[in-house]
C-alpha cells in the first residue's frame, strides 16, 4: 500500500469499519470508524469516543491522529478512510467534522501532504483532497 497511486481503498475501508466496532458511543449509537495511511504502509486507527458531559467527546479521525502522534508517526500521511454505521441517516457518505480537518491537516502539513480523504457511507464512497475540505487550511507554517 505504498504510495498514492497503490491505496488499497478496500483494504483501507475495511480497516476503519473494523475500528468503528470498538465505538464507544452509547449516546448516539453514531460508530466511526477511521483509518490513516501512512506513505510506509502503516495504518493507525481510531473510533469514537463519548462522554456524558457531550462536548468531551473525541471524534474517531482525533483518536487516530492522537495513537499516530503518540507512536512519533509524523510524516507521510496519505490517505484517511472515514466510516459510520451504515443503518443509519440516508446511507450516504460522512466527512470529517471541521474539527477534525484541522487535527488531520496538522499531521499533514507536518510530512507535506495532501491526503486523499475516503468519505465512506453505505451506499457510496466520495474521494476529496483534505485541503478541499479545508481551504485556506491554518497550520505549523503560520506560527514560524
Amino acid at each position: 500500500m505504498g504510495g498514492h497511486s497503490k491505496v488499497d481503498r478496500a483494504a483501507l475501508i475495511a480497516s476503519a469499519r473494523s475500528a468503528a466496532k470498538n465505538s464507544y458511543s452509547p449516546y448516539s449509537n453514531y460508530a466511526v470508524g477511521a483509518a490513516l495511511l501512512f506513505d510506509d504502509g502503516v495504518v493507525v486507527t481510531g473510533t469514537n469516543i463519548e462522554n456524558a458531559s457531550y462536548g468531551l467527546a473525541l471524534c474517531a479521525e482525533t483518536v487516530a491522529v492522537s495513537k499516530a502522534m503518540a507512536d512519533g508517526v509524523r510524516g507521510g500521511l496519505i490517505a484517511v478512510a472515514v466510516t459510520g454505521p451504515s443503518d443509519s441517516g440516508d446511507g450516504g457518505p460522512i466527512t470529517p467534522c471541521g474539527r477534525c480537518r484541522q487535527v488531520l491537516n496538522e499531521l499533514a502539513q507536518l510530512g507535506d501532504t495532501d491526503p486523499n480523504i475516503l468519505c465512506v457511507g453505505a451506499s457510496e464512497t466520495c474521494e476529496v483532497r483534505l485541503s478541499d475540505l479545508l481551504p485556506h487550511a491554518f497550520g505549523p507554517a503560520h506560527l514560524s
